[in-house]
C-alpha cells in the first residue's frame, strides 16, 4: 500500500475518503445527465427539421436507448481490463464527455445544414446519435464502477445519493426554468409552435459548458482512490467474458437491483417533456407555471432526499430506504393524480399570467413535495447499491467487476427504459396526434388529461410497485453488507499480508 493511499484506511479494511471527494465526483452523473435532459427536445428537433413523424421520432430514442444498452457490458467489458497510469475510470470520463461535446454539436448544429431531404437528415442524425451514445455510455458506466472503491463504508456510501440527488433537483429545476424561457424566445406561433434552431443552439452551449466543468470536478476527486489497492481485494484479477455469465446467473442482487431499477426509470422517463408542456400549458392553459411550481418545489423535496438518506440508508440500510421511497411515491402519485383529474388546474392561472395560490396549488406543490423526496430516496439510492452488488460478488467469487456491474445494470435498464418515448408518442398517436406532439397552443380535452396523468403519475405507480416486489428478493440487507465487508477485508488483509 502506497503512502499516499494510506491515509484513507480505518480499521477492519474500511476504506474512506473525504466528504468533499464524495460531492466532487458526484457530479460526473449531473455532467452526463445535462445532455440526457438535452435529449429530451430530440423529438421536436426532428419533427421541426427532420420530417419525422411523432412515433418515428418516438421510436428513434427508443432505437438510440437500446444501442446504448447493447454496446454497455462490451464497454463495461473494457474498464474491468482497464488500470493504467492515469487509472481505472478517469480515462473513460474524458474521453466520454469529448464525445458527448462533439457529436451533440454536429447534432443540433449541422443536421439542418444540410440539403433538405428528410430521409438525408434523418439517416445522418442517427449515425452522429450513434456514436454520441457510445460516448454517453463511457461517462455513465463510471458513475457506477467508481463507487466501490470511492468508499467502502456503509455509512459512507450512502451520502453519495445525497449530493447525486441535490445535485439533479437543482439541475432539473434549474433547467426546466431555463427551457421555459428559452420556449418563450425561440417558439415561432406562425409554424404551429415549432422551435427554431436558436433554441438548441443556445442549450447546448450551456450544457456543454457545465458538463465540461462538472466533468473535470469529478475527475480530481476520484483520482487519488482509482487506484488498484481500493479494487476489490486489493490486486489484480483476470476477468473474461464467461464472467459476465456467471455473475448474472449467480448474483442474485444485482438481478433484483435491475428489475427494480429499470421499471422505476422506464415509469420515471414516460413523463417526457411533451407531458410537462400538455399539463401545464394545455390542462393548465400556462406553461410558464411549470417552472415557477417547480421553483417552489424544488428546495424543500431536496430537504426531505437529504433526510431520507441520512436517516434511512444509513441507519436502516439502502434496501429498506429504497423500499419506503417506493412506497411513498406510490401514495403520493396516487394523491397527486386525483387531483389533476378531479381538480381545477387552471385556478393557477393569476390576472397578469403569473401564479395564483389555491386550493388547487397549495395542495400540487405540498403533494410535490413530498414526490420529489420520496423519489429522490428511491431513485438516487440506485447509483451506491450497485457497489453493493460489485462487493456482494467479489465476496461470492473473489471477482472485482464493477464495469461489468454498472454496465449490466444498465443494459437492461436502458433496454427497458428506451420504450418511455415511444410509449409516449404511441398513447398521443392513439388520441391523435400522429404526425406532431402536442404543444402549448394545442386545444384542451379530456383525453389529454387522462393520458398526460397517466405517463406523469400512473407509469410512476406502476414502476414503484414493480420495486416493493423485486425488493423482497434482493438479499443485501445492512446486516448482510456489515458481514461482506468484514469477509473482503479479510481477504484483502491476507492477500496484502502474502505480498509483504
Amino acid at each position: 500500500m502506497s503512502s499516499n493511499t494510506s491515509k484513507y484506511y480505518g480499521a477492519n479494511g474500511v476504506h474512506r475518503v473525504p466528504l468533499w471527494r464524495i460531492g466532487g465526483f458526484a457530479l460526473n452523473n449531473t455532467a452526463t445527465n445535462l445532455y440526457l435532459f438535452l435529449m429530451n427536445y430530440v423529438a421536436y428537433y426532428l419533427g421541426g427539421f427532420a420530417g419525422v413523424a411523432t412515433v418515428t421520432a418516438s421510436s428513434f430514442a427508443m432505437m438510440m436507448r437500446i444501442w446504448d444498452g447493447v454496446t454497455d457490458p462490451f464497454i463495461g467489458y473494457v474498464v474491468d481490463k482497464t488500470n493504467g497510469k492515469f487509472g481505472k475510470n478517469r480515462p473513460f470520463m474524458v474521453i466520454g464527455n469529448v464525445i458527448l461535446l462533439v457529436m451533440s454539436f454536429i447534432m443540433y448544429h449541422v443536421t439542418h445544414l444540410l440539403p433538405e431531404n428528410n430521409a438525408l437528415r434523418f439517416g445522418f442524425f442517427i449515425v452522429i446519435a450513434a456514436v454520441y451514445y457510445v460516448g454517453y455510455t463511457f461517462q455513465c458506466v463510471v458513475t457506477k464502477s467508481a463507487q466501490s472503491c470511492l468508499t467502502n463504508d456503509p455509512k459512507q456510501r450512502p451520502l453519495f445519493a445525497v449530493f447525486d440527488g441535490i445535485y439533479n433537483t437543482f439541475l432539473w429545476t434549474g433547467f426546466a426554468i431555463l427551457a421555459a424561457r428559452l420556449l418563450e424566445r425561440h417558439t415561432t406561433p406562425d409554424l404551429d409552435g415549432i422551435l427554431t434552431t436558436g433554441f438548441y443552439h443556445d442549450m447546448w452551449l450551456i450544457v456543454a459548458i457545465l458538463s465540461a466543468i462538472f466533468t473535470a470536478i469529478a475527475v480530481i476527486s476520484i483520482a487519488p482512490k482509482d487506484r488498484t489497492e481500493f479494487f476489490g481485494t486489493g490486486k489484480a484479477v483476470k476477468v473474461g467474458l464467461k464472467d459476465y455469465w456467471e455473475t448474472l446467473k449467480g448474483n442474485r442482487a444485482i438481478q433484483m437491483l435491475v428489475v427494480s431499477a429499470s421499471t422505476d426509470k422506464l415509469a420515471s422517463s414516460a413523463k417526457t417533456s411533451a407531458v410537462t408542456i400538455v399539463l401545464f400549458g394545455v390542462v393548465a392553459g400556462n406553461f410558464a407555471l411549470n417552472g415557477t411550481l417547480t421553483g417552489f418545489v424544488s428546495i424543500p423535496s431536496t430537504i426531505l432526499l437529504i433526510c431520507g438518506v441520512a436517516g434511512l440508508a444509513t441507519t436502516l440500510g439502502q434496501r429498506k430506504a429504497m423500499l419506503i421511497g417506493s412506497w411513498g411515491e406510490i401514495i403520493v402519485c396516487g394523491l397527486l393524480s386525483v387531483l389533476w383529474i378531479f381538480g381545477d388546474p387552471t385556478s393557477m392561472n393569476g390576472a397578469d399570467g403569473g401564479l395564483r395560490w389555491g386550493y388547487f396549488a397549495i395542495l400540487y406543490v405540498i403533494l410535490s413535495i413530498a414526490q420529489g423526496g420520496f423519489q429522490g430516496v428511491a431513485g438516487n439510492i440506485v447509483i451506491p447499491m450497485t457497489a453493493d452488488c460489485a462487493d456482494y460478488e467479489v465476496y461470492r467469487t473473489g471477482k472485482y467487476v464493477p464495469g461489468m456491474m454498472g454496465t449490466l445494470f444498465s443494459f437492461v435498464d436502458k433496454i427497458i427504459s428506451s420504450l418511455a418515448p415511444m410509449v409516449a408518442g404511441l398513447m398521443f398517436a392513439a388520441i391523435g396526434f400522429k404526425d406532431q406532439l402536442p404543444n402549448a397552443s394545442t386545444p384542451y380535452s379530456t383525453s389529454l388529461l387522462y393520458v398526460s396523468v397517466f405517463l406523469a403519475y400512473g407509469m410512476i405507480i406502476l414502476g414503484c410497485l414493480c420495486n416493493v416486489v423485486a425488493l423482497k428478493f434482493y438479499p443485501l440487507t445492512k446486516e448482510k453488507m456489515e458481514s461482506i465487508q468484514a469477509e473482503v477485508a479479510a481477504i484483502k488483509a491476507k492477500a496484502m499480508k502474502k505480498s509483504a
